[in-house]
């Protein structure tokens, strides 16, 4: 498929893309991260509402990891103090652990420019891998087609979700991407991106 290298409104692709990066990060960013409790209240112009959004929890690899430190933890602690000593320290490890987890949970966002995922626990630092709009290409339901770049994953698999694979251009408007997501609702999704599912 050929890039876009075609100018709309004047401008190059790659500084449309750029434009429309900074006005996703200001539209997501005056809403919290949870996003159905509406924007912020410091916000002093109210924005546009979210196309999409919905929370992914934390992948396996990030849960087998705290386990696995919870459970060595406590272990170390049973070996060095005791068993009660680990039994004791069981509530604040758990918790921790919990933490952690809740941390480490994403929430995919469309807003009226960009796709982005956010993690809880690093929303200072803003969204990041943002692919403004108007470096979508295609949109499809289930896994990458074959000659679609490596797709990369969002999020993982959820109880009522289905796949989507997403085709982009980089932020360089010319290398080709794609990303895969579970998601509650395909056609909401593809419509939200601007490339709705063929029928």
């Amino acid at each position: 498929m050929a890039s876009r290298s075609r100018r709309e409104h004047g401008e190059p692709l790659v500084v449309r893309a750029a434009v429309e990066r900074e006005r996703h990060l200001d539209q997501v960013t005056s809403y919290g991260y949870l996003a159905g409790r509406g924007p912020k209240r410091h916000v002093t112009v109210v924005p546009r509402p979210l196309r999409y959004w919905q929370y992914d929890a934390a992948g396996p690899l990030v849960i087998a990891l705290t386990v696995l430190a919870v459970a060595a933890w406590l272990g170390f602690l049973g070996w060095r103090d005791g068993g009660a000593a680990a039994a004791d320290e069981l509530p604040l490890a758990v918790g921790l652990g919990i933490l952690v987890l809740l941390g480490a949970t994403g929430r995919f966002t469309i807003s009226d420019h960009a796709v982005s995922t956010d993690i809880a626990g690093l929303r200072q630092t803003s969204s990041f891998g943002v692919v403004p709009l108007v470096l979508v290409t295609e949109v499809v339901e289930g896994r990458a087609p074959q000659g679609w770049p490596k797709a990369r994953n969002r999020g993982g698999w959820w109880p009522g979700r289905r796949r989507i694979s997403v085709r982009h251009l980089d932020l360089d408007g010319l290398t080709e991407k794609a990303f895969t997501v579970w998601v509650r609702d395909p056609a909401a999704v593809a419509a939200a991106l601007g490339r709705p599912l063929p029928r």
